[in-house]
């Protein structure tokens, strides 16, 4: 089951949210796979369930560094300038890692709609559109993040996540 959102801490922001609710969309796919006897399925969506609650807390943390390292006064360190450079890497990096796995979630939502008892069908296409929200928002970070041109390879990589995930809506 996913991390309640104090597992978090204080900080709490739009990329642990879009993981905590991909990882929310995930659960109750689940649930539907279970539901409709089919193990396979459930085990790949509890995986990204876990995938997606570790990755909130990392983002939680990535945020943390980043908005501390951000604060601190500038002077060109060249150091300070590698440190930061890193951070931010990892600040672009977590939200990244949730577009594909919500993707992931909403794809399999997809798989899912057709095989599944016929009750669970409406809770397997919210959850593929909860997930397919999640890949939006974490996409948007990455791109906030990395402040950088529409040819970065990791911008491409977000967008090509939530265009996997808009399929299943």
């Amino acid at each position: 089951m996913p991390l309640p959102v104090r597992a978090l801490g204080e900080t709490l922001a739009a990329g642990p949210a879009a993981a905590l609710a991909g990882s929310a969309a995930a659960w109750v796919l689940a649930e539907a796979a279970r539901a409709g006897n089919d193990g396979a399925r459930a085990a790949q969506a509890v995986a990204l369930c876990d995938r997606l609650t570790h990755a909130a807390a990392d983002d939680a943390e990535a945020l943390t560094a980043a908005r501390a390292r951000l604060t601190e006064t500038a002077g060109g360190d060249e150091r300070r300038d590698f440190a930061l450079g890193r951070v931010l890497e990892r600040a672009a990096a977590v939200p990244l890692l949730v577009a594909e796995a919500c993707a992931d979630v909403a794809a399999l939502a997809l798989e899912l709609e057709l095989t599944v008892p016929g009750d669970y069908a409406p809770d397997v296409r919210a959850a593929a559109m909860l997930a397919a929200g999640a890949a939006h928002a974490a996409a948007h970070l990455v791109e906030v993040n990395l402040g950088v041109g529409a040819d970065d390879p990791r911008l491409a990589r977000a967008r090509a996540a939530v265009a996997t995930a808009d399929l299943a809506l």
